[in-house]
């Protein structure tokens, strides 16, 4: 028998870095992650033969993560920060094939006092987070998705929903004004031509290319959310990605997984004949379950998602 499938590595590293800025010492900067670094690659006799010589420790992985980011100057962009640790793990140790980096970025930003923004005070600014997931293969070279989540909206109106299949098994009542909500999860797959070495993520670091396309995802996912009066979900979220990809065209494709939040309309006729259903609807029941989930890939090719 062998081993199959394995990897190794550190999980729920947390790190937050202080910058200092050149010109003036009291302006600083601060950014906050969770990373987890895993190892692949001529490893199997620790799994087979209980041969520990070729394993990194997990805890080497980690104090790995604290000296990069004490060692690279800038830690975000997380694109850049995950190719630096990549390529570490790839040039130091010579049987580790496949190294894969995810980050969590924790978003603070810097608040304002009596008009200005503060030099070093930061607060917790929205629910979203930014991720990157990236995998640096010996031979393959660099895949890498960047990300962001757990970013909720809302809408009270322009959102629709008719002309869906219905069967036997069919309840739901056809809509032409509902509320629509969601918690997006979005990723967008860098094309490996554009970042096929460490060089690549440090131009695209230092000409701001990844936090660019970081601001037309979120800038176009939710000025279309706003302004489309969406046919569905699966329509929505479809142009959206459309228009990143027309946007940035260092992308290969860009994914959505959009849960369909559900508010019900509660039937006040019993109160006196009071009318909270149809175009009367202002109260509703909030869903927490069960909810629906849509899925998809958009991709500069012409092959089926």
């Amino acid at each position: 028998m062998s081993v199959s499938s394995r990897c190794y590595g550190k999980d729920n590293v947390r790190v937050l870095k202080v910058e200092r800025d050149v010109q003036d010492p009291n302006l600083q900067y601060v950014q906050e992650m969770t990373c987890c670094v895993l190892l692949d690659g001529d490893i199997e006799t620790s799994y087979t033969a209980a041969d520990n010589s070729v394993i990194v420790p997990t805890d080497t992985v980690k104090n790995t993560i604290y000296i990069m980011a004490k060692k690279t100057p800038g830690v975000w962009p997380i694109e850049y920060f995950a190719g630096v640790l990549g390529q570490h793990f790839i040039d130091k140790y010579a049987h580790i094939s496949r190294v894969e980096v995810t980050i969590t970025q924790h978003k603070w930003s810097r608040y304002a006092v009596n008009g200005k923004p503060h030099a070093h005070s930061f607060v917790r600014d929205g629910t979203e987070k930014r991720s990157v997931k990236l995998v640096k293969d010996r031979k393959l070279g660099f895949k890498v998705t960047s990300g962001l989540f757990d970013l909720s909206v809302l809408k009270s109106t322009g959102s629709m929903f008719h002309g869906f299949n219905q069967c036997d098994f069919t309840i739901l009542k056809e809509t032409w004004d509902r509320i629509l909500s969601t918690d997006i999860t979005a990723g967008w797959t860098w094309s490996p031509a554009k970042l096929a070495t460490l060089s690549d993520f440090k131009r695209f670091y230092q000409e701001g290319i990844f936090d660019r396309a970081y601001k037309i995802v979120l800038d176009n996912t939710l000025t279309t959310f706003a302004l489309e009066n969406s046919a569905s979900v699966q329509a929505t979220m479809y142009n959206m990605a459309q228009l990143i990809l027309g946007d940035v065209v260092e992308l290969d494709s860009v994914t959505y997984e959009l849960p369909n939040k559900h508010f019900f309309e509660i039937n006040l006729d019993w109160h006196h004949g009071l009318k909270n259903t149809g175009t009367d609807a202002e109260v509703y029941a909030p869903q927490s379950d069960p909810n629906g989930l849509i899925k998809c890939t958009v991709s500069r090719n012409k092959s089926k998602l």
